[in-house]
């Protein structure tokens, strides 16, 4: 099986293309500074065993490149809708130059691939830059020797997602499994989380995937099923 290492693996995508990696048998292994994710009270699912949950920032890259070694492809999954600089947190710089980072690290360890969760459009409370650094990281990625795929969804809903509430998250989902209505809605067609993970991972695995994948492509991606989460 392969080795895979998701970057904002505790977040909500990156978790996704966790579990569906573990479940698959691959390695992997999350960098993210939250560490293991809190799962609310609730037991940890069973596959969460079978991944090497690194806390760490991207911008400390001494702490996680050594995961890279025979490393088979990188998901990167970070990204902030909301600027908080107390915190550390700005949209350029978490959502560009983390992504390029990434990107440049795995380079110099020999990944052949990598997968960069980006996005279709600026979310509705997010300020421009957050689409803008997207793009920038995009740009600088493909300029790099290794195979690079562009996932850009719009809005991605399940379980767990931050920044939905559970209405909106269900009206997402009515939106997204109805065809007829999905598809009149374009770039701004809500996506499982599920289906983006699988794509960002099946991606992130195989170098001759590489390229751009807008909303549609994502829909009709042809993937490996899709387990159940335990």
């Amino acid at each position: 099986m392969s080795e895979i290492l998701v970057t904002g693996g505790s977040g909500f995508i990156g978790r996704e293309v966790c579990r569906l990696a573990a479940e698959r048998g691959h390695g992997v292994v999350s960098v993210a500074r939250s560490g293991r994710p809190d799962w609310e009270g609730r037991a940890d699912p069973t596959w969460a065993d079978r991944v090497r949950w690194v806390s760490a920032s991207v911008f400390e890259p001494r702490r996680w490149r050594e995961y890279l070694e025979n490393c088979d492809g990188v998901v990167h999954s970070i990204g902030v809708i909301e600027d908080s600089p107390k915190e550390g947190v700005v949209l350029e710089r978490l959502n560009g130059d983390g992504a390029i980072l990434a990107g440049l690290e795995a380079e110099r360890a020999g990944v052949p691939s990598l997968s960069f969760v980006s996005a279709s459009r600026t979310p509705p409370s997010a300020r421009e830059a957050y689409l803008s650094a997207k793009r920038r990281a995009e740009h600088e990625l493909v300029e790099l020797d290794l195979s690079v795929a562009r996932l850009r969804p719009g809005p991605v809903y399940g379980e767990g997602n931050p920044h939905f509430s559970g209405l909106t998250n269900r009206l997402f989902r009515e939106f997204g499994e109805r065809e007829s209505v999905a598809r009149r809605l374009g770039e701004s067609r809500p996506l499982p989380v599920g289906q983006v993970a699988a794509v960002a991972l099946e991606t992130a695995l195989d170098p001759e995937r590489e390229g751009q994948y807008d909303v549609p492509a994502i829909a009709g991606a042809r993937l490996i099923p899709i387990e159940t989460g335990s």
